[in-house]
């Protein structure tokens, strides 16, 4: 196969930290072989692998790991809070530690095991002025010049959120995939909705940029919790209710604290491209995980250079 395709023999992980999932390819024992591709052919739920973003694990000097974010269509994230807890969850099985340093696009970020399946991590202090954000220009970024009074935060990647009476009521696809390309934001942004529950619980729904709806993003909840303390809405210790289940979010003088449940849904190895009945498809291993222990089957594949 190209080296645009699916590598033959690639293992990878299927996580999801409430339901926003991701596939990890660890490039320490890989090599370099994610590009932006092969993650749009990965990221194809249909056509390929699925996710909401590709994360690749490698050396540092700086941290025990470092980490890589891919959206699905092929653009870099600076952040991903959820795979983040996810990787340093795994990784600290691994070794048998409960702390863990993790460098990102953030800077170097600290997790720790809470145990009874809760991983911990800082995703270090909001980037609150609008250089940072980025905005487009000079603006409040508590309540930006957009119908609807969002706020915008920085938490390694650019955010609007979006504070309405029933988060559940928005067409959040249309909604979402408007306010991403704002001109506000020459980098694109995360969209969240969200309404107040108590003075400590928030539920809120998310649509990532380069991605679309999701079950849950950690990047998102800090966010929307600093965006609720800074309105005044909470206290800087939230409860988060997202479609695919409950985070909580502590924002200290230290950064932004996020802490919930992460899964390993799989592992993966793929063994060779094939055709079935004339239409391209990808003969994956399952090698642990989803009761498919050693199981091989087939899934819809189209090549990076067919897309």
């Amino acid at each position: 196969m190209q080296s645009t395709s699916f590598p033959d023999g690639l293992p990878f992980m299927k996580m999801h930290g409430l339901g926003n999932d991701f596939v990890v390819i660890d490039e320490r024992t890989t090599g370099s072989v994610v590009n932006a591709p092969l993650a749009r052919a990965i990221g194809d739920r249909h056509r390929g692998v699925g996710f909401d973003q590709l994360a690749v694990i490698r050396h540092s000097a700086e941290a025990d790991v470092e980490l890589v974010f891919w959206n699905a269509d092929g653009s870099t994230a600076g952040a991903c809070g959820n795979a983040t807890r996810c990787i340093a969850a795994y990784e600290m099985a691994r070794t048998g530690t409960d702390t863990l340093t993790l460098r990102t696009e953030r800077g170097v970020l600290f997790a720790r095991d809470l145990g009874d399946g809760i991983t911990s991590v800082n995703m270090g202090a909001p980037l609150l002025a609008w250089q940072d954000v980025p905005l487009s220009h000079e603006v409040d970024t508590l309540a930006l010049p957009i119908a609807g009074d969002p706020t915008a935060t920085g938490m390694g990647n650019p955010h609007c959120t979006f504070f309405v009476d029933d988060a559940e009521a928005v067409d959040l696809a249309t909604f979402g995939a408007t306010h991403e390309h704002h001109p506000l934001f020459p980098e694109r942004t995360n969209v969240q909705v969200a309404h107040l529950i108590a003075p400590d619980h928030l539920r809120m729904r998310v649509w990532e940029r380069g991605v679309g709806i999701t079950l849950a993003s950690g990047s998102s909840s800090c966010a929307t919790a600093v965006a609720a303390a800074r309105r005044g809405l909470t206290g800087r210790k939230v409860r988060i209710t997202l479609d695919g289940g409950e985070i909580q979010i502590d924002w200290r003088d230290d950064g932004v604290w996020m802490s919930g449940a992460t899964s390993t849904a799989a592992r993966f190895r793929s063994t060779g491209a094939t055709t079935v009945f004339g239409c391209p498809a990808l003969r994956l291993m399952c090698l642990t995980g989803s009761g498919y222990e050693r199981a091989g089957f087939l899934k819809p594949w189209l090549p990076p250079e067919r897309l």
